[in-house]
């Protein structure tokens, strides 16, 4: 996968997580903990985080517990970025050192801002419109029954059959373009 999102689109990315619920089958592992799983209310769930580019390829993806905050594997995945990039993402990535981090690397980060935020910031909601990218991604790939619901015990075969499906996506996009160029 790595070599395939290095061809992405730097421009805009976006981040998001969406939770994944662990079947019984696949919890019954000792040491939940450690293979990214943890109780939440709706039982054992872990939390799969991505990065897309402006055409809702994957560019970067982390699994955590499910209970873990989003921006936790923030810096990991944002670890990089060109300079100039937009990075779209939800409020709950609101936070001070998260927009640091971003400036640092030369980019700008449009995320809205919290409710309880008392300085204002620059946000630009024409911007934030593109986001929905990466909910299409989350779509996509909770296609595969697999990954919509966590069978795997442990975290790294879930998180490389992610990346399969992922990997399908880049493929898809491939030979869509060069049949296009065919004509």
């Amino acid at each position: 996968m790595n070599g395939l999102a290095t061809a992405h689109d730097a421009a805009v990315q976006m981040i998001d997580t969406s939770i994944v619920r662990v079947h019984q089958h696949g919890a019954c592992i000792a040491g939940n903990r450690e293979q990214h799983m943890d109780r939440s209310r709706g039982g054992l769930t872990s939390k799969v985080h991505v990065v897309v580019d402006a055409n809702g390829l994957p560019v970067r993806l982390g699994l955590t517990p499910g209970e873990a905050h989003d921006n936790r594997l923030c810096s990991l995945l944002l670890d990089g970025l060109r300079p100039q990039t937009i990075v779209l993402a939800d409020r709950g990535y609101d936070a001070d050192w998260i927009r640091a981090f971003v400036n640092q690397q030369g980019a700008w980060a449009n995320i809205p801002p919290k409710v309880n935020r008392k300085d204002p910031i620059c946000f630009s909601p024409h911007l934030y419109r593109a986001r929905n990218l990466v909910e299409r991604f989350f779509n996509k790939i909770k296609q595969c029954r697999r990954i919509a619901t966590r069978y795997d015990k442990l975290a790294a075969n879930y998180l490389a059959f992610i990346k399969l499906a992922s990997i399908r996506l880049w493929l898809r996009t491939y030979e869509s373009s060069t049949t296009l160029a065919d004509f």
